[in-house]
């Protein structure tokens, strides 16, 4: 039987996040049990920037839950992600996790493909800001295969429910976790499939979701994204993960042989300023 994690960040229990999860779950055909994560009954400390994570050993030297949520991720054979929007952007504990990602490098292989919906939750339709772009990075980052994502819109508890189109919406976030993907109405970027872009002048544009530059044309009034790889891709393919990883790994040798030049640097700055302490 297939796991299925449930990943929610809200801190509300049994709020509008959690309850899609299991809507969601109860309606996937396919036999599975359904795991649940709760970011904010987990310890996870803010990343150092240490890089330590990436030496020999893989391993994170903060002593918080981390590993935990590793296990569950690396064992999970689909993923549900869930996020309410708080001031126009996903609850602040996604991008924490999100921040502390260098130790999943560890099991590439155990992640890379694992199909995952998103789905997030505004209070007010229209303001949900980038709460959706926020899910997305996520799940890429996770290294899935990104079969849907929504946005479905209510504040109280329960409220999602109160509209019947939201059961739809869970139903089609379902059939898409183990189905094909399915074609987008709207254009989207053709490398990532994102959605959401920078206009920077000149028909020039930028996805942010894989951060690549391209241009925008119009096609019988259909706009058209063309879109190039970058030399340094983060996720697009399996390869690109491994080279960033092996960059990672090129800064810390470069910043042991630049320590003292860079240490010049950051000690010129020693003064100014006045710190404002607990």
């Amino acid at each position: 039987m297939k796991k299925v994690l449930g990943i929610i960040f809200s801190p509300r229990k049994r709020g509008n996040s959690e309850i899609m999860v299991k809507e969601i779950s109860q309606q996937i055909s396919e036999p599975h049990k359904l795991l649940l994560l709760r970011l904010h009954d987990f310890n996870i400390l803010p990343c150092k920037g240490c890089y330590r994570c990436l030496a020999k050993d893989k391993k994170c030297i903060l002593d918080d839950d981390l590993h935990i949520l590793m296990e569950a991720i690396f064992e999970a054979d689909a993923l549900i992600v869930a996020a309410p929007t708080y001031c126009l952007g996903a609850n602040a504990s996604l991008k924490g996790l999100l921040d502390r990602f260098f130790p999943f490098y560890s099991q590439i292989d155990a992640l890379w493909g694992t199909p995952a919906v998103g789905v997030g939750i505004a209070g007010i339709k229209g303001k949900e800001g980038h709460t959706l772009l926020d899910i997305q990075t996520f799940l890429k980052f996770l290294l899935a295969d990104i079969k849907e994502c929504q946005i479905v819109y209510g504040a109280l508890p329960g409220e999602i429910f109160l509209n019947n189109e939201n059961y739809k919406i869970a139903g089609a976030l379902a059939a898409a976790l183990f189905g094909p993907h399915s074609e987008k109405e709207a254009p989207v970027c053709p490398l990532c499939g994102g959605d959401t872009f920078r206009f920077l002048g000149n028909n020039k544009i930028r996805c942010m979701l894989c951060s690549n530059l391209g241009t925008i044309s119009m096609i019988t009034d259909t706009p058209f994204f063309e879109i190039s790889e970058s030399d340094h891709d983060l996720f697009l393919t399996k390869k690109a993960v491994i080279d960033h990883r092996d960059w990672l790994l090129g800064m810390m040798k470069h910043f042991g042989e630049s320590k003292k030049q860079l240490k010049e640097i950051t000690q010129s700055y020693s003064a100014g300023g006045e710190w404002i302490k607990p």
